[in-house]
């Protein structure tokens, strides 16, 4: 069975790229923020009860412009989960070359025990330098450009790092790490003197916690996530197989928000990654395809709701982030039509427009090369009105869904509530 997973990408709504800068900056209206945030909650419920496996939040900062304002991913998790019965709630993701890595060990087991096993955690290694820059700058972070450059080495370095101190703090009863980034206990060399509580700590905390001289060796990260030994984990990838091999070495979910073409070689990659490190996982397998479906009554409908729903964040915002080599082959001024931009948004391989009928056959089609475990859909609500992505998450649950359950025909593994 296909796991269903929404992804909305908050957008405050406009009318026109003339509202849009009339109202500048967007991103600080409080009382359209209050309203988008509300309506936000109404279809994660409503994901709820219509079956969804799961609903994610994002992590983006500083976005003026209106557009994908999420700077807290965990909060909105606390919020949904105490609002919904069955769904899981989760991130994709935090960008960990700007995180705690602790914190977000803490974080994360917290979410893990509020909602009962109901979550699962999104890792991803950050590509808007605007934000992973600032946000990033005492680790020295740099914004990926998936390249193989010294910064996106450096990206890579401080993104698995810091993941691998997440798993330790789930996994182990007490850690210790020495790195020139992160210094567990600090200092490391000489260990945490002057520890009031040494004695108790000796007695009551965790083994190896206090050395011989009462000074503190290890930490230990409470609480343990109530998932054993933690929650799934997603690993965002777009432009990088190296990305889809380390994430099949641990076991991860790689989260493909690539073209077709590039998830047919990755499918296959990750599956030889798991299997040396000894995970066994069929094509398919524990891994995540991303698209965003705009199901209408017809194609030209549909073509419209691209335009309406999704033009202008990818006139301003998307078509940055494209290939050089995808760029080229367009051209994008601040005439550029939005409904000129819908091919170009459809060539992506992300955009799947049509009716419902002309939707499944393009899913079908891609899952007869890869049947993913699961599937994110992302929406752009609340460009994309709430009633319109209900529709459309109602027509994908009744009409695209079975047709993919009956091409992912290996077992299900067996899953915490």
């Amino acid at each position: 069975m296909v796991k269903v997973i929404v992804q909305m990408y908050p957008v405050m709504p406009t009318a026109s790229e003339a509202e849009r800068m009339k109202m500048r900056p967007i991103g600080r209206n409080a009382a359209l923020f209050q309203k988008t945030l509300r309506g936000w909650c109404d279809i994660v419920e409503e994901a709820d009860r219509l079956g969804l496996w799961g609903v994610t939040a994002i992590e983006h900062h500083f976005h003026s412009e209106g557009y994908e304002v999420s700077p807290t991913p965990g909060v909105m998790n606390a919020f949904w989960g105490a609002r919904t019965n069955n769904i899981r709630v989760g991130q994709l993701g935090y960008v960990m070359t700007t995180h705690n890595p602790i914190r977000v060990a803490e974080e994360t087991a917290m979410l893990d025990h509020l909602t009962e096993g109901r979550c699962f955690v999104g890792f991803s290694r950050g590509f808007q330098s605007r934000w992973t820059d600032v946000i990033g700058q005492h680790l020295g972070a740099r914004a990926t450009k998936s390249d193989g450059g010294d910064d996106d080495q450096l990206n890579r370095e401080i993104f698995e790092e810091s993941v691998e101190i997440v798993l330790k703090s789930w996994t182990q009863e007490s850690i210790e790490h020495n790195s020139p980034r992160w210094q567990i206990p600090y200092p490391h060399d000489t260990g945490m003197k002057d520890w009031f509580m040494a004695p108790w700590t000796e007695k009551l905390g965790a083994h190896g916690e206090i050395g011989p001289d009462g000074e503190i060796r290890r930490i230990s990260v409470v609480p343990a996530p109530y998932t054993d030994p933690h929650p799934p984990v997603f690993i965002a990838s777009n432009a990088s197989q190296e990305t889809v091999e380390y994430a099949g070495q641990h076991g991860f979910i790689p989260a493909y928000f690539s073209h077709a073409d590039k998830v047919a070689n990755y499918g296959p990659a990750y599956v030889e990654a798991a299997a040396k490190a000894g995970h066994s996982f069929t094509l398919g397998q524990n891994q995540a395809i991303v698209r965003m479906p705009r199901i209408a009554d017809t194609m030209a409908d549909a073509r419209q709701a691209v335009a309406d729903y999704d033009g202008m964040i990818f006139k301003h915002f998307y078509e940055n982030f494209l290939p050089l080599a995808f760029r080229e082959q367009i051209s994008v001024t601040p005439d550029t039509a939005l409904e000129d931009l819908v091919d170009p948004m459809v060539a992506t391989g992300l955009f799947v427009p049509g009716s419902v009928s002309e939707v499944r056959d393009q899913f079908v089609a891609q899952w007869e090369h890869l049947p993913a475990e699961y599937v994110i859909l992302i929406y752009h609500y609340a460009q994309q009105p709430k009633e319109s992505v209900i529709a459309n998450l109602k027509l994908f649950m009744d009409e695209v869904k079975p047709a993919l359950d009956e091409l992912t025909d290996y077992e299900d593994r067996e899953e915490n509530p």
